[in-house]
């Protein structure tokens, strides 16, 4: 069934959002040998078919089982993270006759991350990638063995819809040049299932989010809030509730749940509860769609492993860089010198620097009393306010790495950023 796409200033939010990261930074820091071993036991039950991935490159090598002992992956990590909107199968409110057509099928990838692991386990950047940024895509093949045609210029989140898991995979090879051997799929019940794993997320928020599109309609108040389940889905989904109400606004607000999630698995939340760790497992292997990659749960403890020592100073989440479209105003493209950048970084396997503030629905929260990058002192007021600017960063304060213009936002998980409402 076709996808609809509307203009953004008018396209719903019911979007599929980023709880991915529960698998990236929950099930991926998952420590603890026997828990691993217990829970790569009894998850491989829930593991779906994976899905094999063409490549711009040939991946040789990429596809063969991790050694049995449960010890960090070798070297680095490339992981394309994609949240589908799709409403076939979600049920409830999703499955009226509007609301499958307005996405069906394999649907849309509203959601494209990539999350970088360096070779020395000592960084980890995670890229969100616009849904409607305009890109090249290379030939996709199809289940029916036939191939979609390139195209030059194509809004990305069409490319599940025009050729699957491994079509999204190509074509953020082609834009990033690196090779991507692992990927996952997620879709809005999956996300309610991980969240609801991962026992909900406590969120700061600046000024109160209201968003009636949403499903349930959100309502936050200003302060601390613990979101879990279908408020974290609305949370994640939420566009007209934060920021300016645009497709990058709800990425930066995302990025503060991400971070926010980060710190939890860091502190022992997560990461000292066996059951959780379990039940988070489990959650991953049974709602994504894998590719067959990753469909051996000791890889899935592998790359966990290799995020036990990273730090959260060196988790970086960051919007990839983008300028508006000169033919629509409602796209971006690719913006040059910052593309560059990221992508030179990411191919040299270098850690990635931030110089630039939150995204549009994101401001660093003031009241926090810890900071991953230095800032002007915290004022006395206990509630966010317009986020300052970023100190330049320096090698005494920050490790050597690629520093991107301050045009690009993003935050590390270290610091603690707070959403706004519009």
């Amino acid at each position: 069934m076709p996808v609809r796409h509307g203009r953004l200033a008018r396209r719903s939010p019911w979007r599929s959002v980023a709880t991915i990261l529960a698998f990236t930074t929950g099930v991926l820091v998952v420590s603890g040998g026997a828990v691993a071993g217990v829970a790569a036991w009894d998850v491989a039950g829930s593991v779906k078919p994976g899905v094999h991935l063409a490549h711009m490159a040939d991946t040789s090598g990429s596809t063969q089982a991790p050694a049995a002992d449960v010890a960090a992956i070798t070297g680095g990590v490339n992981l394309l993270l994609t949240g589908t909107d799709t409403r076939t199968g979600q049920g409830g409110a999703y499955s009226t006759n509007a609301e499958l057509a307005a996405s069906a099928g394999a649907g849309n990838n509203d959601v494209t991350m990539l999350l970088h692991i360096a070779q020395d386990h000592h960084s980890m950047s995670v890229i969100s990638f616009p849904r409607d940024l305009m890109v090249a895509v290379p030939a996709c093949p199809q289940a029916d063995g036939s191939t979609a045609s390139a195209s030059s210029r194509v809004m990305l989140n069409t490319t599940l819809a025009r050729g699957g898991l491994s079509c999204v995979v190509v074509t953020i090879e082609k834009l990033t040049g690196l090779q991507i051997p692992f990927a996952a799929q997620i879709s809005f019940d999956g996300v309610t299932a991980m969240s609801n794993a991962v026992g909900g997320v406590t969120v700061c928020v600046a000024s109160p989010i209201n968003d009636l599109y949403t499903n349930p309609p959100l309502h936050l108040a200003a302060g601390q809030q613990t979101i879990v389940g279908e408020e974290a889905l609305s949370f994640l989904r939420s566009r007209h509730g934060v920021g300016d109400g645009s497709d990058l606004g709800r990425i930066s607000n995302q990025q503060v749940f991400m971070a926010a999630l980060a710190r939890k698995v860091e502190s022992g939340g997560v990461l000292g509860n066996p059951v959780m760790l379990y039940s988070l497992a489990k959650a991953a292997t049974g709602n994504m769609v894998l590719s067959d990659t990753l469909t051996n749960p000791t890889t899935l403890v592998q790359i966990a492993l290799a995020l036990k020592d990273t730090g959260l100073a060196n988790m970086v989440f960051l919007q990839y860089p983008t300028v508006a479209d000169p033919q629509d105003v409602n796209r971006v493209i690719p913006q040059s010198t910052g593309a560059k950048i990221v992508n030179a970084a990411l191919v040299a396997d270098q850690p990635i620097v931030l110089s630039g503030l939150p995204g549009r629905a994101a401001v660093i929260d003031e009241s926090a009393t810890a900071t991953a990058i230095p800032t002007p002192a915290p004022s006395s007021s206990t509630t966010a306010t317009a986020s300052p600017p970023r100190a330049t960063p320096s090698p005494t304060t920050t490790p050597a790495g690629a520093v991107l213009p301050s045009t690009v936002t993003g935050q590390t998980a270290a610091e603690q950023t707070c959403s706004k409402g519009n």
